[in-house]
């Protein structure tokens, strides 16, 4: 499948409200929650006012003209936050294009972009089922610490 990625434009921040429901991990059997939950504290920090904030910096996957994915970070105070320097990141692919490289290459794309605006670290949240735990291990990202039920992963330049 042919796709580009590319930087997000201001007028397409709000779809980072859908992005945000398609990244919440949804275990098999389990009902998705009401799409009002991205309206939660908890989760309206990853978007809210998006593009404001200095750290704030957000990638598209294209399909044919179409998004399809969007990788974001930010400096916020999230469950994956590590410190004050330290842009936590989100990433969601719509179900049909997972499982093809492309979140893998997002992924990568965001971690050049953050090295070049002089960023060192990354972190990220993830739910220990999450079949996305591995793409993190192998694109660098180390398990930092965890409750029951997510990892905090970090990655860090020159580490890899």
């Amino acid at each position: 499948m042919e796709y580009s990625i590319r930087k997000m434009t201001v007028s397409e921040y709000p779809m980072l409200n859908d992005f945000l429901y398609e990244a919440i991990f949804i275990p098999d059997g389990i009902e998705p929650p009401p799409r009002n939950i991205i309206t939660s504290p908890e989760l309206l920090i990853y978007v809210d006012r998006f593009g404001e904030l200095k750290d704030d910096f957000a990638l598209v996957a294209e399909v044919e003209k179409k998004v399809v994915g969007a990788v974001w970070v930010r400096i916020m105070n999230d469950y994956g936050h590590i410190d004050d320097k330290t842009p936590s990141l989100a990433i969601s692919l719509y179900k049909e294009y997972r499982g093809q490289g492309i979140g893998t290459d997002m992924m990568k794309e965001m971690l050049s972009l953050l090295k070049a605006h002089g960023y060192k670290r990354v972190s990220l949240s993830v739910q220990k089922t999450n079949y996305a735990v591995e793409m993190y291990r192998k694109i660098g990202f180390d398990i930092v610490r965890g409750n029951e039920e997510e990892w905090i992963m970090l990655w860090q330049e020159g580490k890899h």
